[in-house]
């Protein structure tokens, strides 16, 4: 089942979207909110699916969905919290600022709280007010999350994961070395996300989910360029009921919290770092990674952060190519305040 919310007022519109990405109908009735049918999932899941399959029969009123009228599946969210399940990417932009990665990465996760009250809807334009900020892609696949008691087991975890979306989580990375070495974690350099039009639920995937990760590339493209397609099931040291066990340690996780397993990356099949796509590798999920490695191979970084004008797409595609979250496509333009 795949669900969006369109446009309207602060939280949107419930809809059921067709697995073809084409149509949707009205599912208000059911649920006035992605956020109520969290609320209530278990109550309103068969009436949502009844829904779905009348839709895909084409036995239910529905319209066209048109992914620029849909507004971020959660618009608000009560919970962002964010993950760097792969380590070789952490390693990467900790180099690029000249800190080593301490060896508990590798056993404990890594996680942040982001901003979530705001969430930014798949083809609204990243405001920037500061070229020199260093404004920054970054390509993951997040959960959204029903109940997790505090305590919960892998198992428990596991269960807990109610659908499936991707993010572009915007990093202004001039910014990071500032904050982190206060100690108190990220704040200016997190601006809101933004959100696939569209969240399914794990059966949709099918085989590429395994209950804990996809194995399917990730594809992120920069002024419609080819810019990463790591592998999400590779070099992924921690999984997502991992991730959730970690974050539900000390406190319970409320219905509809987002977690996300950080920046897709991926090492070359001889260790190294990654290569760009134009070198025949699998790319990255944000520039910084390729300015690291760019300054390691020549001395310098060359390719630039992001610059007002520029375009991103990031989109995940099933095994016949077909779209299963519909695509993420911004635009960076000048923050301009509003009158």
């Amino acid at each position: 089942m795949k669900l969006a919310s369109l446009k309207s007022g602060r939280d949107g519109r419930l809809v059921v979207v067709s697995r073809d990405l084409s149509r949707c109908a009205d599912a208000s009735a059911v649920a006035p909110t992605l956020q109520a049918a969290l609320d209530d999932w278990s109550a309103v899941v068969p009436r949502l699916t009844e829904i779905a399959d009348a839709l895909e029969a084409n036995r239910i009123a529905h319209m066209p969905f048109d992914p620029a009228k849909a507004a971020s599946p959660l618009p608000r969210a009560f919970q962002w919290l964010d993950g760097s399940a792969y380590v070789n990417h952490v390693a990467l932009v900790r180099k690029a600022r000249g800190a080593e990665v301490p060896e508990s990465f590798w056993t404990d996760p890594l996680m942040y709280q982001g901003i979530s009250d705001i969430t930014m809807a798949p083809h609204d334009p990243i405001p920037l007010a500061d070229e020199s900020w260093g404004a920054d892609i970054e390509a993951e696949v997040v959960v959204i999350l029903g109940d997790v008691p505090m305590g919960a087991s892998r198992e428990e975890a596991a269960k807990a994961i109610r659908l499936i979306m991707l993010v572009n989580d915007v990093t202004l990375r001039n910014i990071v070395p500032v904050e982190l070495p206060k100690g108190f974690g990220f704040l200016q350099s997190k601006p809101p996300s933004a959100f696939t039009p569209v969240a399914v639920t794990p059966d949709e995937l099918g085989k590429a989910w395994d209950g804990a990760k996809i194995d399917l590339p990730l594809l992120s493209f920069i002024n419609g360029k080819p810019f990463g397609k790591p592998m999400c099931a590779v070099d992924m040291t921690f999984d997502f009921p991992t991730l959730i066990a970690h974050a539900a340690r000390t406190r319970p996780l409320g219905a509809g919290t987002i977690l996300g397993a950080g920046t897709v990356s991926n090492r070359d099949a001889d260790g190294g770092p990654g290569k760009p796509i134009s070198e025949g590798g699998l790319g990255y999920s944000c520039i910084a990674e390729i300015r690291t490695v760019e300054t390691i191979l020549h001395g310098k970084p060359s390719t630039p952060f992001l610059r007002y004008g520029d375009k991103v797409r990031i989109e995940m595609n099933d095994k016949d190519g077909r779209s299963i979250f519909g695509t993420i496509e911004q635009e960076v333009v000048r923050y301009a305040p509003s009158k």
